[in-house]
């Protein structure tokens, strides 16, 4: 039976290392090969894709039960091909409409009609908006019982030899082979690693779901609205949902957050739209209401900082926070855990057949790591800059620049969100059908 020593914390933890003293007694350390921090897209998928080559994880989720909590994402073609390599297409696609283009227009009465790109009918141009809450339910659903271990929150990390020791907020300790997280723009991984914390922009996002008894009747198309300094889009997921959102710059530091007062805020900003489309706002649950400050990590922080060290890395957020302007957040989380468990699973397979020792197996999965962190630096890099340029030119609010982007740059913008997404992650195993 192995066992280490838990402290009393004196000092405050720094970066996810802290310093211990007052010797308070044994407690029993449990071993795990593979720890994820964080039940979110990108820890959820990372460990349904290990687990469909037969690879055991551990998936720590510091909140008592899954965080649906938000509202949908749109997924374009990048996310269904992960999607379809983690088996879990055929569940979503169903009960998500395909959509069939994006109609970009004003906020201002009287402004420029609308202009609409029209997608294609392959499947190169699939675009689906996608409920957060029943994703997440279908990712933890396709894996065994036991995978997530509830209110387990990660308070330090120890080096242990060539393990890590990952230290729960209950005393907790687990000892792995491999740590990988996923826990988010606040991760205490990404921290150990050397990341600081991700820049909180100016602006921010006020999100919302619309459930109608009866169809909606708003089609199939992604609305969007820009002008006076806002961002806002309706986008339905079925006949009975529409998602919607407004991105701004607020006016005041202490920004509201009393669902009733987001609500006439966004209905006070987007006065000058048809009915039915305010209507959609009106029309939304107060409970699903939702506002939050836009964060992103600096291009170059990625470029220079240490997506993985020895047998640590981070996914998802805790990686490449962006702002929502391409809509590719959920979409680039859905990528890093189809490559993130591709990458340690040839890693693991190549160990297990070679019977390697604890040292060349510690040396398999770095080098697994590695090959992960170079296929997803450049494309973090490219989805992060897009996105906060993207969002710079949809909200200006200078006359000339407003101009130019009305009568010139739509239609641009709309195909750069499909060119972005023309992206494929590949199979869990490199050269399966």
């Amino acid at each position: 039976m192995l066992y280490i020593y838990i402290y009393k914390y004196e000092e405050a933890r720094i970066d996810g290392i802290s310093e211990r003293k007052t010797l308070l007694g044994p407690m029993e350390e449990e071993v795990e090969d593979i720890v994820i921090v964080g039940a979110g897209i990108a820890g959820l998928s990372t460990a349904l894709g290990l687990h469909r080559q037969g690879i055991r994880s551990k998936v720590l989720e510091s909140y008592e039960d899954l965080r649906v909590t938000g509202s949908a994402l749109t997924t374009w073609f990048n996310a269904w091909k992960a999607l379809d390599a983690l088996g879990l297409s055929p569940a979503l696609r169903p009960s998500h409409h395909r959509l069939h283009g994006i109609a970009v227009g004003s906020v201002v009465a009287g402004n420029h009609p609308s202009r609409q790109l029209l997608f294609g009918q392959s499947q190169e141009h699939e675009a689906r908006c996608l409920q957060r809450k029943l994703l997440l339910e279908c990712l933890a659903r396709e894996l065994p019982p036991g995978t997530i271990r509830f209110s387990s929150k990660v308070v330090s990390i120890q080096l242990s030899g060539l393990f890590k020791l990952v230290h729960l907020a209950d005393g907790t300790v687990l000892k792995t082979r491999v740590l990988v997280g996923c826990e988010g723009v606040n991760s205490i991984v990404a921290r150990w690693l050397g990341f600081k914390n991700p820049v909180t922009t100016a602006r921010s996002a006020i999100r919302g779901l619309t459930h109608f008894p009866n169809a909606h009747g708003f089609g199939n198309t992604i609305h969007q609205f820009l002008g006076n300094g806002v961002r806002s889009g309706f986008i339905p997921c079925n006949d009975h949902t529409v998602y919607w959102f407004l991105t701004h710059t607020p006016t005041q530091p202490d920004e509201e957050t009393n669902p009733t007062k987001l609500k006439q805020f966004v209905l006070d900003k987007l006065k000058d739209l048809p009915d039915n489309v305010k209507g959609i706002v009106e029309d939304t649950d107060l409970s699903s209401i939702v506002m939050s400050r836009l964060k992103y990590r600096p291009p170059w922080e990625i470029l220079w900082a240490n997506i993985t060290k020895d047998n640590v890395c981070v996914a998802g957020d805790a990686l490449h926070p962006m702002t929502p302007d391409i809509g590719q957040g959920g979409c680039s989380a859905l990528e890093d855990g189809v490559v993130l468990a591709r990458c340690l699973g040839e890693a693991l397979r190549a160990n297990n057949l070679k019977g390697d020792t604890e040292e060349e197996r510690y040396r398999g999965i770095e080098n697994g790591l590695r090959k992960y962190a170079s296929e997803r630096k450049w494309r973090s890099i490219d989805l992060i800059t897009t996105a906060y340029m993207v969002g710079f030119i949809q909200e200006s609010r200078g006359k000339w620049t407003n101009l130019i982007r009305d009568k010139l740059l739509s239609s641009f913008l709309s195909r750069m969100l499909l060119k972005k997404s023309h992206f494929d992650c590949g199979k869990l195993v490199e050269g399966s059908p």
